[in-house]
């Protein structure tokens, strides 16, 4: 068998139905033996760090592997954001990278980098494929190793002449179903003792427990003790069922209402969470008590010391944790409350102001009347974003798509493909802001030709508005932010999507409304007026709940 064809049918074996890239010439065996692959689908990108993004969500997505691929040089570096994307996420993914032939070679060194040495400090296994007959191991090595917590990037390389190559074994490896452990029974003993003992226990949910299984054990956990809960941005989902336990969001570093209750708490269940997403406490030596709950052991920070670890599978954990923790007459929870009702009040001032361009706050609400619960909610990075982080609910895991942990760019577009492809009856919209839609706003091409029923809502400020937030708060100047745009509807039209302007704030909800039920890619350019900003974060510095 050609060394191409065991290399797919060992990704057959492991299950993949997608691969995302752009093939080069050094791929052009592994392409033939992906069009004669009876379950795998090429899906054909316009830019590499664009399928590297769609690979990426469809592993948030499925906790299966997404797979990408590109070509040798200019082509591999062009995964590397995707690649740290993946990794600081908790996103499983294999990237395939091609190259000149290794054994004898007519071009020199034309466009060879070494993409090995260049993708280790970004995934958790990188390694070129020199036998073919290593070719089913070095894959399920792969796969076993983006799976395994916390999930993050692989990449294969596999060279042009070892892909013409015939492979004498031909043997898969079974797919062996990962069984994380357990945690101790004295770490489960110890942390009830804790929680009974605590005041004013409150729990903080992360990204590792933003999962299907996990969230019905949380659910377990919080109705029967009662203890409140906040999230972190990508913690949010958590909330069915237990809404009514639910504070608010960490949108912000510090000085929001969430962070009044973080300081009252004597207790921090960190359920999910680890510093490399953007931590929405700082530990002091002196200050409060945390227990980490999470699949793997703290990763100790001058930030981030827990007192007590529970580590092993966070379902089971809490599961446990459920059946021997007791509701405590003397928590006392009135505080956590005051600040519930605070932001209850706050997330409604504005929703309703028409004037134009739209408040954040009027976007966000007005989004939120107009999807469902399961609608899936994808958005880029920029300052829109900690808007919808704070103020949009969200009551399902993973129906709310937002990067905080590299933060990136670019990523809107192609997450909310990857989310369609694996969720075709759900509604799908995209949130970005210009300046990260025209990032990889080439991917519109792709939707389209794919056929995909896709809303993309672009918010305009002709700017990089959350660095020129920073830089007035920072008592800077205005400048060397501010940038043209193309305009929006005429570039939708261009690549056959439809494209709308809203024109004055009554018409953004009617207008997400009629295209979220249409077929096809469909554009709404969306003015923001981010005077608020400003004004968010002065207001914020005075926030002050007495006791």
């Amino acid at each position: 068998m050609k060394a191409s064809d065991l290399f797919i049918k060992a990704l057959e074996n492991e299950g993949v139905e997608y691969i995302f890239g752009i093939p080069g010439e050094e791929n052009l065996d592994l392409l033939e033996s992906i069009r004669n692959s009876k379950q795998i689908k090429l899906i054909l990108c316009r830019q590499e760090q664009a399928a590297g993004f769609m690979a990426a969500v469809y592993g948030r997505l499925t906790g299966k592997v997404g797979v990408c691929m590109s070509t040798l040089g200019p082509g591999a570096t062009n995964l590397v954001t995707a690649a740290a994307y993946a990794t600081l996420g908790g996103m499983p993914m294999l990237m395939i990278t091609g190259q000149k032939p290794i054994k004898k070679s007519k071009q020199g060194n034309f466009q060879v980098i070494d993409a090995i040495e260049m993708m280790m400090p970004l995934t958790k296994y990188s390694k070129q494929i020199v036998n073919v007959n290593r070719i089913p191991s070095r894959i399920r090595e792969a796969f076993r190793k983006a799976i395994a917590e916390r999930p993050g990037a692989v990449h294969l390389e596999l060279p042009e002449d070892i892909a013409r190559e015939t492979a004498e074994e031909t043997f898969l490896f079974p797919v062996k179903h990962i069984r994380r452990p357990l945690a101790g029974d004295n770490a489960i003993k110890t942390a009830k003792e804790m929680i009974e003992k605590a005041k004013r226990p409150l729990i903080l949910v992360g990204a590792g427990s933003n999962r299907k299984l996990v969230q019905n054990a949380f659910i377990g956990f919080i109705q029967k003790t009662g203890i409140p809960f906040i999230n972190t941005q990508m913690g949010k989902g958590m909330s069915r069922g237990a809404h009514d336990y639910f504070i608010g969001t960490a949108a912000l570093s510090d000085n929001d209402y969430v962070h009044l209750a973080i300081n009252q708490a004597d207790l921090i269940i960190n359920i999910g969470h680890d510093i490399i997403e953007k931590p929405p406490f700082f530990m002091k030596h002196e200050g409060q008590e945390v227990i980490h709950v999470n699949f793997f052991p703290a990763e100790i920070d001058n930030v981030y010391f827990p007192q007590h670890e529970v580590v092993g599978d966070i379902e089971r954990a809490l599961e446990r944790m459920t059946d021997l923790v007791e509701k405590q007459n003397s928590w006392d929870f009135s505080f956590y409350y005051k600040i519930q009702k605070a932001i209850k009040n706050d997330l409604t001032e504005k929703i309703n102001d028409n004037s134009f361009p739209l408040l954040p706050q009027r976007i966000v609400s007005d989004t939120r009347k107009v999807l469902s619960e399961d609608s899936i909610l994808c958005l880029d990075n920029g300052m829109y974003k900690i808007w919808f982080a704070r103020n949009y609910l969200s009551f399902g895991h993973n129906t709310i798509l937002l990067d905080n942990a590299l933060a990136t760019m670019g990523a809107g577009l192609p997450s909310a493909i990857a989310a369609k492809l694996v969720n075709p009856d759900k509604k799908i919209v995209a949130i970005c802001g210009d300046g990260g839609f025209m990032m990889n706003s080439q991917e519109l091409e792709t939707a389209i030709r794919l056929k995909l029923d896709l809303t993309i809502v672009i918010i305009t400020d002709n700017a990089y508005g959350m660095i020129k937030w920073k830089q007035a708060g920072m008592g800077f100047e205005d400048f060397g932010l501010d940038y043209g745009n193309p305009d929006f509807v005429k570039y939708a039209e261009s690549y056959g999507a439809k494209g709308y302007r809203v024109e004055k704030a009554e018409d953004y909800a009617k207008l997400l409304e009629k295209c979220i039920n249409e077929k096809g890619v469909n554009i709404i350019e969306l003015p923001v007026d981010y005077s608020e900003n400003v004004k968010f974060l002065a207001e914020n510095l005075k926030k002050n709940i007495k006791v």
